[in-house]
């Protein structure tokens, strides 16, 4: 028998507002986690990327939160990122609109300004990244001692991203009495060192294996460095596609990499560190909502980047770790839908291949472009297999239909333009209108 969100004894509007929100049966990691946590036991819950973590834990601490003492802060959620801080706050704020508790967010990037004017307001919970959040603390403007429930989200994340010693110092401010909550996609050592050192005989929750969903079909397109960009133009020239997102290894390239789409016609942004919060901000929110096509991101940029209908996330730049990789391609095949990976590899890649092929428990499948010349190709490479143009969509490519879209799971994608098509085009200023 299917659970349902009624089933867990939530406030009715809180099951109200996740219905509204189209969910009608909880994810995996939501059905373990939630009555662990209503049950306000320490959690520590391993789910990939887009599985639900957010609302796993935030649903039992707006029902535990609700109808309190005003104004304290009583939850406490850290996060790695702006974007990821924001995406939890969004959430929040859906699941609890027939609730009088209060949300704001504090990280850097920003003025303090409206961030203290908000504490000074008052709020229940706060969605923080640590550096900001230490830097308030230290001006008195944040008083943590009502905190009941403590959240670290995407811990993983943190370790990777050197956060680990701020956290160790938030968490010597928090009260002794409360519940901690550990979530993350993955459980490398310092993390699981984090976990053991803040967490009380926490109750385990995973969904699934700590590996890329079963939805996501991988494939490797072995490449010269110096032809990657040519490349990848020839492979968007013969896929069709929906959102797709781009990752490389560094800012500059990111930078670069998406302004030389746009120069070939293409509906892109770029995500990374050197922007403002709101260029990022208008970056992700252009993705999200279709104005444009494609994100050129770095790892450490996308993170909380919350769009469920990618189809393809491209590896521009192979990923330093079989975690980063895990992910990057944790951004795709979201919610049971199909999804597809594509790595562009080149020398010097070979030994995380097979790192991240022994996690996936096969070999990746190797292609070529049809009709690119490649140059400068060893033995091994030359002899991948030859995909026929329009690889990318093998047993799962859906038909193409008169008016160019096409339809897979029950989206739609559109191929991408024909050099004559973007040569019309780039008299109009290359803006890819559909």
């Amino acid at each position: 028998m299917t659970t349902q969100f009624s089933q867990f004894g939530l406030n009715p509007k809180l099951v109200q507002a996740v219905t509204e929100r189209g969910f009608s049966a909880p994810t995996p990691i939501q059905a373990k986690a939630i009555p662990a946590v209503m049950a306000r036991k320490d959690v520590m819950g391993l789910a990939q990327t887009g599985t639900g973590k957010t609302a796993a834990f935030m649903l039992p601490i707006l029902d535990r939160l609700n109808g309190g003492l005003p104004g304290r802060i009583r939850a406490l959620v850290l996060a790695p990122t702006r974007e990821l801080a924001e995406q939890i706050r969004q959430e929040t704020l859906d699941y609890a609109r027939g609730l009088n508790l209060r949300t704001i967010t504090i990280y850097g990037g920003v003025s303090k300004g409206p961030q203290i004017s908000a504490l000074r307001k008052g709020a229940e919970i706060v969605i923080a990244c640590p550096g900001r959040l230490l830097d308030l603390m230290g001006e008195g403007r944040v008083d943590l001692k009502y905190v009941e429930v403590f959240v670290l989200d995407e811990a993983d994340r943190m370790c990777d991203m050197g956060f680990l010693p701020d956290v160790r110092r938030i968490v010597a401010k928090l009260p002794v009495k409360r519940q901690t909550l550990f979530f993350s996609a993955t459980m490398p050592a310092d993390a699981r060192l984090l976990a053991q050192s803040i967490l009380k005989d926490p109750l385990t929750v995973q969904a699934g294996n700590l590996v890329p969903v079963e939805t996501v079909s991988h494939a490797l397109y072995p490449v010269p460095q110096t032809q990657k960009k040519d490349l990848l133009l020839a492979l968007l020239e013969r896929t069709a596609t929906g959102r797709v997102l781009i990752f490389t290894r560094t800012k500059h390239r990111a930078r670069n990499l998406a302004r030389d789409l746009e120069k070939s016609g293409y509906r892109v942004s770029a995500l990374q560190g050197n922007m403002s919060q709101p260029q990022r901000q208008r970056s992700i929110d252009g993705f999200r909502h279709g104005k444009v096509d494609f994100l050129v991101a770095t790892d450490i940029a996308a993170r909380g980047i919350d769009v469920s209908e990618i189809s393809h996330v491209i590896n521009f730049d192979m990923p330093d770790t079989v975690d980063a990789y895990t992910h990057r391609i944790g951004r795709t095949g979201r919610a049971e839908q199909s999804g597809l990976a594509f790595t562009l590899t080149s020398e010097g890649d070979e030994a995380l291949v097979r790192d991240v092929e022994k996690t996936l428990g096969k070999r990746i499948e190797r292609r070529q472009v049809e009709g690119f010349a490649y140059a400068g190709f060893s033995k091994e490479n030359s002899a991948v297999h030859k995909a026929p143009a329009g690889a990318g969509r093998q047993a799962t490519r859906p038909k193409a239909v008169a008016n160019g879209y096409a339809a897979m799971n029950g989206r739609t994608y559109r191929p991408n333009r024909s050099n004559a098509q973007r040569s019309a085009g780039s008299a109009k200023g290359r803006t890819n209108r559909r």
